[in-house]
């Protein structure tokens, strides 16, 4: 399995337990920690729990108690509470880092599951027995199937399916985040600031050490063509597109280059017909990603990695069924969290952008409960599993 963030972990989980032997390759050289907040809403804390992981992952939890959005002058606007919509709202009650989140799974499985950190898939060739990987690092291995777990940007979506163009889809904004010390008074409380007229915005994120806050800034870009590793262009480009902006902006932009954990991408979605291909599958921002925006991301790739590995064992390991069943349970769910994505981004005004009709009250709830809990979670009573049996 290639990636070592989130959805590679969780898949790690459950794979072992389904009574697989699991190989994690990440790029990078060990866990990246810190990172924007990420939730678990409505159907991923079931996930949650049935991996024996509620009680840590809340333990890690960034403890936020909601949000105020503030006009230029720091006046609030609106009000929302981590316990609103029974704690599945805009502010999550299960809110964590996505390191902190990442290092939760790889705590839970690096003791039954081999990890390779530095190295990554740089070939492949498949057979109707297995696949033969070659590794950066010069390794050369074989395996009865390969998941891309990679991320948005992903390599082996790449190798196997097509170029990126093909499946990603931008949405007309750019966001950035990084850490600055708490200088602005922040108490468990997120600030937002929009400038609509603009399409920007900027925020400030409590994070579990008191004495730093997460900076959240973005714009519109219709097209955006730099390379998400070249930083020193990407904070340039940031620091231009957010000049004259008001409220704490400059502030927060007197911290930008002394920023260690800067982040900066589009913001997009991945849509594909297919997530799967012989017996190289996709799971996570690799093959769905529905946007930052959509603050569905996590949940889709934890309940993506249950049904991953229960449809594959339900199988029995044979890679076209498992598969199919995987995607024929995940698509609706993933498509409505798609459309929570764009509908956020045109929400924020962006200019040129095609301008959302006023939603339907009514079918706009519909399609919410369904990015939250439109998927059923089988028990997989008849599959191995580790925890509740000694089946090999």
């Amino acid at each position: 399995m290639a990636g070592a963030s989130i959805a590679g972990p969780a898949l790690a989980h459950w794979l072992r337990r389904r009574g697989a032997a699991v190989t994690v390759v990440e790029r990078a050289p060990a866990l990246r920690p810190g990172g924007q907040a990420v939730d678990a809403r409505g159907v991923a804390k079931e996930v949650i729990r049935r991996m024996g992981l509620d009680a840590v992952v809340r333990a890690a939890r960034t403890e936020t108690a909601g949000a105020h959005t503030v006009d230029v002058n720091g006046n609030v606007l609106e009000t929302f509470r981590a316990d609103d919509d029974g704690g599945d709202g805009y502010i999550s009650e299960i809110e964590i880092l996505r390191g902190d989140l990442s290092r939760v799974l790889y705590e839970d499985t690096r003791d039954a599951v081999e990890y390779v950190f530095g190295d990554r898939i740089a070939g492949l060739t498949q057979d109707t027995d297995g696949v033969d990987v070659i590794f950066a690092g010069g390794g050369r291995r074989r395996f009865d199937l390969v998941i891309g777990a990679d991320g948005l940007h992903s390599a082996l979506r790449a190798t196997v399916f097509g170029p990126h163009e093909r499946f990603v889809r931008h949405l007309g904004l750019v966001l950035a985040f990084y850490s600055v010390p708490n200088e602005f008074g922040l108490d468990r409380w997120l600030i937002d600031y929009q400038d609509h007229g603009s399409g920007r915005s900027v925020g400030l994120r409590p994070l579990p050490d008191a004495g730093r806050a997460m900076a959240m800034l973005s714009f519109p870009a219709p097209d955006f063509d730099i390379d998400h590793r070249d930083v020193e262009a990407q904070k340039g480009l940031l620091r231009e597109r957010m000049s004259g902006l008001g409220w704490s902006t400059p502030r927060i932009l007197a911290y930008l280059d002394d920023a260690p954990d800067f982040y900066l991408d589009q913001v997009a979605q991945v849509v594909m017909d297919r997530w799967s291909a012989g017996r190289v599958g996709l799971l996570g921002d690799a093959a769905f990603s529905s946007s930052p925006f959509s603050g569905g991301g996590t949940g889709m790739a934890l309940v993506g990695a249950y049904l991953l590995a229960g449809e594959l064992a339900a199988a029995g390991w044979d890679p076209r069924a498992g598969f199919a069943g995987y995607e024929r349970r995940m698509r609706p769910f993933v498509e409505a969290n798609q459309e929570i994505g764009r509908l956020h981004v045109q929400s924020r005004a962006v200019p040129d952008a095609e301008p959302a009709p006023e939603p339907d009250m009514e079918s706009l709830m519909a399609v919410v409960e369904r990015a939250i809990n439109g998927v059923d979670l089988p028990d997989y009573a008849d599959v191995p599993d580790s925890e509740t049996s000694t089946a090999p």
